[in-house]
C-alpha cells in the first residue's frame, strides 16, 4: 500500500496544504468506503408517498428515493477500512489488559485544559453524538468480563462489559467481522431533539402547530427515567446535553412560529416537517462553520470548513448571487447534486471510534452568576449526569449554567487527560462503568484496527517504534511498558491521544483523516443537503432562517441575558469573557491565527 511522504500540514504554503487536503479527501472517498454484506433490511420499504419525498422521516427512511433504507435507524455502520482488516480481535480481546491501560495510561493525574475551546464545546459534540450514532444497549446476560488486579478499587469484580450485539453475527468471506447496527439513523437530521421512530417522536411532539414539547417555564418536560428530559435522545445525560437539548426544541418551536405566521394555511404536520428540515440544518451549519473551526484552528482548515458549507467563493458571494453551476468547489456542498462517492452512504465503525473525546469533560466544575459574577457552587461531574442533571439544573438559573460552561475550559484530548468521574460513571439502571476501558474495548470488539494498522489502512505511515508515536519520553516510557514494546500492539485511542497534533488542533491528525472523509460526506449524501437544499423544500422563511442564523443568534434569542457576555464574542465555543472583563475585539487575520495557536499544548 503506497503512504503518503509529506502529510498535509508540512507543506510550506496554504495553498499547498488546501491542495493536499483537498487531494487526501478525494482519496479517502475513493479508496475508504466500504459496505459489509446485510447493512440494511431487504424487505420492501413500501412506496415513495409526497410526505417521505418532502421531507425527513422519523425513522430515516427515504432519504434517498433509489435506496429507502439507506441509512435508516438500525441499518449497519459501514466501513473506512477494508473489510479484511475488520475482524474482531477475539484472541487479544483483553491483552493488554484494558482496565490497566485505563489506570496507567488514560486515567486525569491533573486537569489539562484546551485553552482554545469552552465546555460549552465539550457539550456541543455529545450532543452531536446522540444524534449521529448509538449501539444500542446490548444484553445484561451477555458480557465481556475483566478480572480486576490487585490493588484495583474499581467497585465491581469482574468488570462486566456488555457485548455489542450484531445485526449480523456470521463469518463471510466478503465481510470477516460481524455488522453491528445503528439505533439512531445514520443522517445528520436532528434525531437527538426529535428521536429515531415514529414512537419516539409522537412522545415529544405536541400536534399542535408543529412544535414539540416545551414547559411553560422554557424547560424540557420530564421523562419517565429518572434525572432525563422527555426529549430524541436520552443516554449518556448530564447537564451539557441537557441544555443543548432544550435550546433547541425552544428554536424548533420559533422556526415553527415564524412559518405559521408565514404560512397561515399549513397545518400541524408540515409544520413539523419543516422545522426539522430547518433545525437539522442550522445544526449541521452550527458544527461545520463555528464548532469544528474553533476545535481545528490551523487557517487551512478554517478555509477548508467554510468551504464546505458556501464554497470557495465565499459566504457573501453566495447570499448575493447564489450559486455558480453545480461546483461543490465553487459554491460548496449544500445545493450542489448529491454523490455517495465509492459505497452507499451509513456513518461507520471507525467513525464512532475517532469521535471518543471524553477528555474533553473536566470532572470539576464551578457555576457563577451571570448577574453578579460570584462564585455559586463547585460540583464534580457525577453530581450533574444520570439520575441527578434534573434536580441540579431545576435549582439553578438557565443564564447561569449557559454563562459557567462558556467561561470554562473543555480538556484536552490527550493521554491521563480523561475524567475519572467516567471512569466510575454510575448509570441511571444502577450500572457502574469505566468508559476508558471501555473505549478500549468496543474498538477491539468491533473490528476497528490498532493504531499502527488503522494509519496504513489511510495510507499514513506507520509507526515503527513506539517513541515515534509521540515525542513526550514519559509518555513513551508508559506506552512501551504496557504494551510491552510492541508499537503494532498499541489501541487506536492510545495512539492518537499520545500524538502532537498539528498546530491549532484540538485532537490528532490520525483521527482527522476520517474527519476529512465524513464531514463532508454527511452533507454530500443527504438530499436535504444537496439537491433539495432550495426554498422550494425548505420555503423561504425557512430557507433563510438556516443562511442567517449561527449559534450566537440562537443564544442570544432564547437567552437575551446572555448579550452583555457574548454580545460581541466572534467564537461562541472558545472560552467567554469573564463579567467584568473587556471583550476582545475584533483582531485582523494574523492576530486570529497567533489566538487560535495558544493552547495548553501537552507534549513536552
Amino acid at each position: 500500500m503506497v503512504q503518503v511522504s509529506r502529510q498535509w500540514y508540512e507543506h510550506p504554503s496554504l495553498i499547498l496544504q488546501l491542495k493536499a487536503l483537498a487531494g487526501a479527501r478525494d482519496d479517502l472517498r475513493e479508496k475508504n468506503l466500504f459496505e459489509g454484506d446485510g447493512i440494511r433490511p431487504k424487505e420492501d420499504p413500501g412506496v415513495a408517498t409526497e410526505e417521505v419525498k418532502r421531507a425527513r422521516t422519523a425513522d430515516g427512511t427515504f432519504n434517498d428515493l433509489s435506496d429507502p433504507w439507506m441509512g435508516s435507524k438500525g441499518s449497519g455502520f459501514g466501513r473506512n477500512v477494508p473489510l479484511a482488516q475488520t475482524i474482531t480481535d477475539t484472541k487479544r480481546l483483553l491483552e493488554p489488559d484494558p482496565r490497566v491501560i485505563s489506570r496507567r495510561l488514560m486515567a486525569r493525574d491533573e486537569f489539562k485544559p484546551a485553552g482554545i475551546i469552552n465546555a460549552l464545546a465539550a457539550a456541543w459534540l455529545q450532543f452531536e453524538n446522540h444524534n449521529w450514532f448509538f449501539h444500542g444497549d446490548g444484553d445484561a446476560a451477555k458480557t465481556i468480563d475483566i478480572p480486576l488486579r490487585d490493588g484495583d478499587d474499581f467497585p465491581e469484580d469482574p468488570m462486566r462489559i456488555r457485548c455489542t450485539i450484531p445485526i449480523r453475527g456470521e463469518i463471510v468471506e466478503s465481510c470477516p467481522a460481524p455488522m453491528f447496527g445503528n439505533v439512531e439513523t445514520h443522517w445528520w437530521d436532528g434525531s437527538q431533539v426529535y428521536g429515531s421512530g415514529k414512537e419516539r417522536q409522537s412522545e415529544v411532539r405536541t400536534f399542535v402547530d408543529g412544535k414539540v414539547k416545551v414547559g411553560d417555564d422554557g424547560r424540557l418536560p420530564k421523562s419517565d427515567i429518572p434525572g432525563i428530559d422527555l426529549t430524541g435522545m436520552r443516554e449518556n445525560w448530564w447537564v451539557g446535553v441537557g441544555l443543548l437539548h432544550t435550546l433547541f426544541a425552544r428554536e424548533h418551536n420559533s422556526v415553527c412560529d415564524a412559518l405559521k405566521k408565514a404560512y397561515p394555511s399549513l397545518d400541524d404536520q408540515r409544520l413539523f416537517e419543516l422545522g426539522m428540515l430547518v433545525i437539522s440544518a442550522l445544526i449541521a451549519k452550527i458544527h461545520t462553520v463555528e464548532w469544528t473551526p474553533c476545535v481545528l484552528r490551523h487557517p487551512a482548515l478554517q478555509i477548508g470548513m467554510s468551504a464546505n458549507w458556501y464554497g470557495a467563493l465565499g459566504e457573501t458571494f453566495k447570499d448575493q448571487l447564489g450559486r455558480v453551476g453545480d461546483s461543490e468547489v465553487l459554491s460548496g456542498i449544500l445545493g450542489s447534486s448529491t454523490d455517495h462517492h465509492a459505497a452507499p452512504f451509513s456513518l461507520t465503525e471507525e467513525f464512532v471510534s475517532v469521535y471518543r473525546m471524553h477528555p474533553l469533560i473536566p470532572d470539576d466544575w464551578n457555576f457563577f452568576s451571570l448577574e453578579s459574577g460570584e462564585h455559586l457552587e463547585h460540583a464534580y461531574f457525577t453530581d450533574l449526569q444520570g439520575r441527578f442533571t434534573r434536580d441540579f439544573m431545576d435549582r439553578m438559573q438557565m443564564g447561569d449554567m449557559w454563562y459557567s460552561f462558556g467561561i470554562a475550559s473543555a480538556g484536552a484530548v490527550c493521554l491521563h487527560n480523561y475524567p475519572n468521574a467516567l471512569r466510575e460513571l454510575r448509570r441511571v439502571d444502577g450500572q457502574v462503568t469505566d468508559l476508558a476501558t471501555l473505549d478500549i474495548v468496543r474498538d477491539r470488539e468491533r473490528g476497528v484496527p490498532r493504531y499502527n494498522d488503522f494509519r496504513e489502512a489511510l495510507r499514513m505511515p506507520r509507526r515503527k517504534k513506539i517513541d515515534d508515536i509521540t515525542p513526550n519520553k514519559q509518555w513513551a516510557k508508559e506506552i512501551s511498558e504496557v504494551y510491552n514494546g510492541d508499537v503494532d500492539a498499541v489501541d487506536l485511542q492510545i495512539g492518537m491521544q499520545a500524538e502532537k497534533p498539528p498546530k491549532g488542533f484540538g485532537f490528532s491528525d490520525t483521527a482527522f483523516r476520517i474527519f476529512i472523509l465524513m464531514a463532508s460526506r454527511r452533507l454530500k449524501s443527504d438530499r436535504f443537503f444537496t439537491n433539495d437544499y432550495r426554498p422550494e423544500v425548505y420555503t423561504q422563511v425557512g430557507f433563510d432562517w438556516v443562511n442567517n442564523t449561527s449559534m450566537k443568534d440562537v443564544l442570544l434569542r432564547h437567552y437575551p441575558e446572555l448579550d452583555p457576555v457574548i454580545g460581541d464574542a466572534e467564537r461562541v465555543f472558545a472560552p467567554w469573557p469573564r463579567l467584568g472583563a473587556p471583550v476582545p475585539g475584533k483582531k485582523n487575520p494574523i492576530e486570529q491565527l497567533a489566538d487560535s495557536v495558544r493552547a495548553y499544548i501537552p507534549w513536552g
